[in-house]
């Protein structure tokens, strides 16, 4: 592939305009831009491929208002995930957070809704993950920044007792994902699943549920 062959990255306006619509049919189920980022990322790096008739009713559950509409917003996801997995082609990733607002009235970053869709991608091919996590420790130390960050967030659940990350260590972790992400792919590239690995979630079972969260699109 040249250069001039490469899918082009999502425009600002672009990702206002999804994050928009993601935003205009909420609930509980539903992951905004940030998190539709994390699922996309989860399953570019994982144990197998998967079609956009996999991922898309994780992100999609109501009907479009019209043709255009759904023309429109599946061309920006499809161009959304193309760009996801250029960014990891070629070493240049950067997950799109949220934001969220603190207590003395300014905003940090938050990995929360990302960690969310991260986590979704892994359910759908829990199987593989589940199976390699057990087996090698190499693959859990890859996922440490996102584990630590998902922890913290409350989108992952510990039996274990973690002290609560500082400030400074939960930007390390932020800062770190791009390297993590990185990691893991090649990881999956040199050790692929087996066939009997790759066992994706069995039709009509549902994901489990997610976390409430707030938050908007930063990249």
């Amino acid at each position: 592939m040249t250069e001039s062959d490469w899918p082009a990255s999502l425009a600002d306006f672009e990702l206002e305009e999804l994050d928009q619509y993601l935003r205009a049919h909420p609930g509980d189920a539903r992951l905004l831009l940030d998190g539709v980022h994390g699922l996309l990322t989860s399953l570019a790096i994982g144990p197998s491929p998967a079609m956009p008739e996999e991922w898309l009713p994780e992100i999609l559950h109501e009907p479009f208002a019209d043709a255009e509409e759904g023309e429109r917003i599946l061309t920006l996801l499809a161009r959304l995930n193309d760009s996801v997995l250029l960014e990891i082609e070629t070493g240049s990733y950067e997950p799109i957070l949220g934001e969220i607002d603190t207590d003395d009235g300014s905003t940090a970053f938050t990995s929360r809704g990302w960690c969310e869709g991260f986590s979704r991608g892994i359910d759908l091919r829990a199987a593989a993950w589940e199976s390699r996590l057990g087996q090698d420790s190499d693959l859990m130390q890859y996922l440490g920044p996102i584990i630590a960050l998902s922890i913290e967030d409350e989108v992952f659940e510990s039996d274990a007792e973690f002290a609560a990350l500082t400030d400074e260590e939960y930007g390390e972790c932020l800062a770190r994902i791009p390297d993590s992400i990185d990691a893991v792919a090649t990881y999956w590239r040199e050790h692929p699943a087996s066939a009997d690995e790759q066992v994706a979630r069995p039709e009509g079972e549902p994901a489990p549920a997610p976390r409430k969260r707030g938050g908007r699109w930063v990249h």
